[in-house]
């Protein structure tokens, strides 16, 4: 399946100085293959590409970067079981999820190329007032210049592509640094992007050191810095990044309220497709379930039944549902979680039990606040239970929490529905589904402790373009074109 090793790409070209960084094999931990690691020289170099590659970048056409977009598409296309099989070993994700991942990929390449052309301005009168007379703005989006970009290890693939896809969208320059457990899906789309015309410099994928990173935030020749990840590291390279622009996508502990007269038939497949899939390793992963007190009992003996049915395996096998852990130690951490949430009063509903990188879908119910599972994003299948008798209490519970990416909300009352999508503090809010839906073109992002800046093609777009301003006196000109 892999090669016995992969370069990095630095300004379009591949480079194989060494091959230091091990992938790993997600179930078995043996070593699969070998990814080239930049240092700090090739870093710098790979900055400095991209600041020479800005001006012809800014000055494609846009036919010309939808071209580029197009024909991506179409070799992402023909790759698709390929870069199936690499998420599936490198990621430990169960092959039809993989399979899906790669569906979203080329999707979110194929609305970039749709958006590339579609940048518009605007024109805004403005004679407000006599001394005004005659003048009027013309204000149009220009891309923002290099862009670094860092990406997270459980979505390897799309989450790498909607950054560079907007990127190229536009017209910017970009360094991504991938995860180092997850660098083989990036390189491959390095391969194909090497394989486009583009400006020199318009590209580098650079697997390296943490340590060696820093110029990513720091260096101010780089006008944009997109991270997702975890809050910890987020808030930290804000608060290093200068005066760069920055997008944070941190992650959360989403909830789903599930109130009176829900369809349990339609609501409890969902959940459990929300609160396990990947194993609960996704950001709107449906962590808290919060639950009208009519239903609460059938609702925990669904759940028990379905966890239960869940099948947990080789990520190879078509019929694999729960996959590993990215690590034995993210698994063991999990674990711990648990027995915390556990020894603090909480009710175990089903599951609980490790078996190397694997944890089984979990439930549990009456988790308190102050512990980790109460207040923290488990990033594992684990989800909590609790009740309410008043849908105003269950805004209020989905509010109390630190994160605010993303709420779904079960109900067929209208009133709710309003007081929900007013009331709830998320970056978005789900009606009739779980919060871990999402459309690769819709903006995505949070609030709070969940970042801020949003994704989804056409916004992400928007992240890396600033408006310029082309303030016109018309009155310097006479109808026929000529000066005054």
């Amino acid at each position: 399946m892999f090669r016995d090793s992969y370069p990095y790409y630095l300004a379009n070209e591949p480079h194989a100085p060494n091959a230091d960084l091990e992938v790993r094999h997600k179930v078995t931990d043996e070593v699969v293959t070998r990814v080239a690691v930049a240092d700090a020289d090739a870093l710098d170099r790979a900055i400095a590409a991209s600041v020479d590659a800005a001006p012809a970048m800014r000055r494609l056409p846009a036919w010309r970067r939808q071209q580029v977009l197009q024909s991506f598409v179409v070799a992402l296309s023909s790759r698709h079981e390929e870069l199936a099989g690499a998420l599936c070993i490198e990621a430990g994700k169960p092959i039809r999820d993989a399979r899906l991942e790669v569906t979203r990929a080329i999707d979110t390449f194929r609305i970039a190329a749709e958006e590339s052309v579609r940048i518009g301005g605007e024109i805004q009168p403005l004679d407000i007032s006599e001394r005004n007379t005659g003048y009027e703005g013309h204000i149009r989006r220009v891309p923002i210049g290099p862009c670094a970009f860092i990406t997270p290890f459980n979505f390897p693939l799309n989450l790498a592509a909607h950054k560079m896809a907007p990127a190229l969208a536009v017209g910017c320059p970009f360094i991504l640094k991938p995860a180092s457990s997850t660098p083989v899906s990036s390189i491959l789309m390095g391969e194909i992007l090497a394989e486009q015309d583009l400006p020199k410099g318009a590209f580098s994928i650079l697997p390296c050191a943490g340590r060696d990173a820093a110029p990513l935030v720091e260096d101010e020749r780089l006008a944009l810095l997109s991270f997702t990840g975890s809050p910890e590291v987020g808030w930290k390279l804000k608060s290093t990044c200068g005066r760069k622009r920055i997008a944070l996508e941190l992650g959360g502990n989403a909830a789903v309220i599930v109130d009176e007269g829900t369809d349990l038939g339609i609501a409890v497949p969902r959940i459990v497709l929300g609160a396990f899939y990947q194993s609960g390793q996704s950001c709107i992963s449906v962590q808290r379930i919060i639950a009208h007190v009519s239903l609460i009992d059938e609702l925990r003996d669904r759940l028990a039944v379905a966890c239960a049915e869940l099948r947990r395996g080789d990520p190879a096998d078509e019929d694999t549902f729960l996959g590993p852990l990215i690590s034995r130690g993210d698994a063991e951490r999990v674990e711990a979680w648990i027995s915390g949430a556990i020894a603090a009063g909480a009710t175990l509903v089903c599951g609980g039990h490790r078996q190397g990188s694997f944890i089984e879908a979990t439930v549990l119910e009456n988790v308190p606040r102050n512990c980790e599972l109460g207040s923290c994003e488990v990033f594992g299948p684990v989800a909590t239970l609790a009740s309410f008798e008043d849908f105003e209490a269950a805004v209020a519970m989905v509010n109390d929490s630190g994160y605010g990416l993303q709420a779904g909300v079960f109900t067929r009352d209208y009133a709710r529905i309003r007081l929900a999508e007013r009331e709830i503090e998320c970056g978005g809010v789900v009606i009739g589904d779980i919060p871990s839906m999402r459309v690769d073109a819709m903006p995505y992002g949070g609030v709070k402790g969940s970042g801020f800046g949003r994704e989804g093609v056409r916004f992400a777009m928007e992240e890396m373009t600033e408006q310029r301003l082309t303030l016109i006196n018309g009155s310097y000109y006479d109808l026929e074109g000529g000066t005054s």
